[in-house]
């Protein structure tokens, strides 16, 4: 798989980290290991204007999802597709507004981003209640799994 991550946000951030779950939820949901992934975290300007000329909303957002060549979670009895995911854009400054009010932080808050954009990337959407219920149950499952391990270390 190639993950592309840029930080062009000016606040620090873990890539190493963002690589590897971004790796585990393409791996879980079975993305072909030829895949392409670009991750980019921008400040709150850049993704503003991006969420105007793309979605036609005012103002930041926290992540916006690009699919490019409509790849779809491989089922366990077919091959996956080979080809591009996508493009995923973060904005770590609405990231830590939308953690703190959480009460998880930022961190919790990028990773839950990044899952959530990576299901848009594969398809997955909330705008009906069965879609959302599909696609949080989802989200909720995959960062389980990725947390388990570090929950079961601090024990």
């Amino acid at each position: 798989m190639s993950i592309e991550i840029l930080n062009e946000s000016g606040t620090d951030l873990d890539v190493r980290r963002l690589s590897s779950l971004s790796r585990f939820v393409m791996d879980k949901l079975r993305v072909h290991p030829q895949a392409e992934l670009c991750i980019k975290a921008v400040d709150e300007d850049t993704i503003a204007l991006l969420n105007k000329q793309w979605m036609e909303k005012d103002g930041p957002t926290d992540v916006l999802a690009f699919p490019m060549d409509e790849l779809r979670p491989g089922k366990v009895t077919e091959e996956p597709e080979e080809g591009v995911l996508g493009d995923l854009v973060l904005c770590p400054s609405v990231a830590e507004r939308q953690g703190i009010e959480a009460g998880h932080g930022r961190d919790a808050e990028i990773e839950l981003l990044t899952v959530h954009g990576i299901l848009h990337l594969l398809g997955y959407d909330h705008a009906e209640p069965a879609e959302h219920q599909e696609m949080f149950g989802l989200q909720d499952k995959l960062l389980e799994e990725w947390r388990a391990p570090a929950a079961e270390a601090a024990q």
